[in-house]
């Protein structure tokens, strides 16, 4: 079974240390406003999103080609409508 909470640990953890200053920004704050409104499966779903490349991220947020097919479920079309505010 899955522990939530450190599976939101870990979660969080990924989305702010990316490699990439502005991933770093955009998941931490996609992650933020959304991680404690979704459900366990969907909570997979993030972890398996932060496994993906930044490149591959970005051009996904911004519809543009991927080198693969990115999954579409409810986290992918929460990030793909996404808006990032810089503070």
């Amino acid at each position: 079974m899955i522990n939530i909470d450190e599976l939101k640990k870990k979660i969080i953890y990924r989305s702010t240390y990316r490699g990439t200053k502005e991933m770093d920004k955009l998941l931490g704050a996609f992650v933020k406003k959304y991680i404690n409104d979704l459900s366990n499966y969907d909570l997979v779903k993030l972890e398996k999103l932060l496994d993906i490349d930044d490149s591959n991220l970005y051009n996904f947020l911004n519809g543009l080609e991927t080198d693969f097919v990115i999954e579409q479920n409810n986290v992918t079309n929460l990030f793909k409508n996404f808006k990032y505010i810089k503070k």
